[in-house]
């Protein structure tokens, strides 16, 4: 059976947000998902592997294509 409880680690030590999970068996076995925060200021930044690799066909201003090719306005 699997279980979620929520929980935060702060200099190596484990503090449960909400309930404690009651461990009654001698050995269990977890799973850990760690969800990194974003930091306000920082900047996301691709994978070096894209670099150079994407070609703009349109922009803002001016569409690739005329308005009247486009389907959804039919």
């Amino acid at each position: 059976m699997l279980r979620t409880y929520e929980a935060t680690l702060n200099h190596g030590q484990v503090q449960w947000l909400y309930d404690q999970p009651n461990i009654e068996i001698e050995n269990a076995r977890i799973i850990v998902t760690i969800i990194e925060e974003f930091k306000p200021g920082t900047k996301r930044k691709p994978p070096v592997s894209i670099a150079g690799k994407a070609k703009t066909l349109g922009d803002i201003v001016s569409p690739m294509t005329d308005e009247g090719d486009w389907e959804c306005l039919k």
